[in-house]
């Protein structure tokens, strides 16, 4: 089944569609349009180039498959967290001290964009600050503090040290050892917060059409791109499709697919607890994550539910009775819930790059094809700035883009048939290490 439809059957119980309400839709392309700029995906990414584009005066049209936030930036987590989802020794690895310092601070700049569009555009989506990154033994314990003393000492950015006797004044819970605390980051409803981001796009300028795919792409001056009714000529194009861009056997760029691939995560989110129960729970009302390679992650909700995030399918399967075992890791977690039902169980597909450092770059045959993918689940306030630095580029000072387009990708090994029992493979192999301690 293509990755569009089972997203489709996933999200129908997300507590984040049953708590934003979307506005009159817009309607898909019919017949033919011309723009300096299409954009494919209606997405955090897509938007904020959208918006950043309009803003700079060019003519913009944005191409969305399903719905604004359909995919992965409408039905995350909702944390906003400081770097990448690899660690900056692969950034240092292959650009250097200097430039893995410039990607680091776009990493910082990505959440002051955020909290400034909020208020800018004055956007209700229950922002909230604070993180809490917690250790679930000593031995990561050591190496989280080991951790963050060298992003102080190399990258200037200072994280408050939370040990063994103070993290049960952090978190109601005997799973964890010790932790960080940053202050910059935090969590928010991210539909909520990708649907603003829609309206301030359209108030700028922005033609959206819904519900449209882009269904082929032909290289050129001005580029083509086909829909099932239309087509679109523009001088660039972004692709901001994520995972969705190489969907059901097609691509609208072949070269990219072997080097992204599709996982499965899965969030839950419980019945009302009340302000005094939840703040027990987490009495700074952080975002919090734990250290380990398959982690799970959580935060508090604006009316009061735990939102529990843990499960992933490297295999592209659903996991059977996915609220009970959700259920489950929240109760690992916080036995003192076992009384609270579970009443939202959804999730869906992000993009993972092998080495999970982001994939910026164009097109090798259409250097107007710019496109934005692998996130690997660490996108929120990223594709943000993915989409300032991408609406620079098109503008003419690729600066910032180009930094991000150094960075080397490795296709997943196995091909199209064994690529994937290969990472199933891998992931069992970290998880029994988590296990281990």
């Amino acid at each position: 089944m293509p990755l569009l439809d089972t997203d489709r059957e996933l999200t129908r119980d997300s507590y984040y569609a049953a708590t934003a309400p979307r506005g009159a839709a817009h309607p898909p392309l019919q017949g033919d349009a011309e723009a300096d700029v299409a954009v494919v995906g209606g997405g955090l990414a897509g938007l904020s180039a959208a918006l950043e584009l309009a803003e700079r005066g060019l003519e913009v049209v944005l191409l969305e498959a399903r719905t604004l936030g359909f995919g992965a930036s409408g039905r995350n987590g909702g944390q906003a967290i400081h770097g990448l989802a690899c660690d900056q020794s692969v950034i240092e690895a292959q650009l250097g001290a200097a430039d893995a310092r410039r990607v680091w601070g776009m990493t910082i700049e990505a959440l002051d964009l955020m909290r400034d569009r909020i208020a800018r555009h004055a956007i209700d989506c229950e922002w909230r600050a604070g993180y809490l990154g917690l250790a679930t033994s000593a031995r990561k314990g050591r190496e989280l503090s080991d951790w963050a003393d060298r992003i102080e000492r190399v990258y200037g950015y200072a994280l408050q040290r939370i040990g063994a006797a103070e993290v049960g004044g952090w978190i109601a819970s005997r799973r964890f050892h010790s932790g960080v605390h940053d202050p910059r980051s935090g969590h928010l409803h991210p539909l909520k917060y990708t649907l603003g981001l829609g309206r301030a796009a359209v108030e700028a300028g922005v033609r959206i059409f819904e519900n449209t795919p882009a269904v082929a792409l032909e290289p050129g001056a001005p580029v083509r791109l086909r829909t099932p009714q239309g087509r679109v000529r523009a001088r660039h194009v972004l692709l901001a499709g994520n995972v969705y861009l190489h969907d059901d056997g097609a691509s609208l760029a072949p070269a990219l697919a072997p080097r992204v691939m599709p996982v499965g995560t899965y969030i839950a989110c419980s019945a009302p607890l009340g302000r005094t129960r939840a703040d027990a729970l987490i009495p700074s009302r952080a975002a919090v994550c734990d250290t380990n390679f398959v982690l799970d992650y959580f935060r508090l909700t604006g009316d009061d539910r735990l939102l529990y995030g843990g499960r992933v399918s490297y295999s592209t399967l659903t996991p059977a009775r996915l609220a009970e075992g959700m259920r489950r890791r929240m109760l690992l977690t916080f036995p003192q819930l076992a009384d609270v039902p579970i009443e939202h169980a959804w999730g869906g597909f992000v993009d993972i790059t092998l080495n999970r450092a982001p994939d910026f770059g164009r097109l090798p045959d259409a250097p107007n094809v710019l496109y934005l993918q692998g996130f690997s689940g660490h996108g929120l306030a990223l594709t943000g700035l993915a989409g300032r630095i991408a609406a620079e580029a098109i503008a003419g000072d690729a600066g910032r883009f180009d930094v991000f387009a150094r960075l080397k990708h490795r296709p997943f090994p196995g091909g199209p048939l064994l690529r994937t029992p290969a990472l199933v493979l891998g992931m069992a192999w970290y998880r029994m290490r988590d296990l281990l301690g």
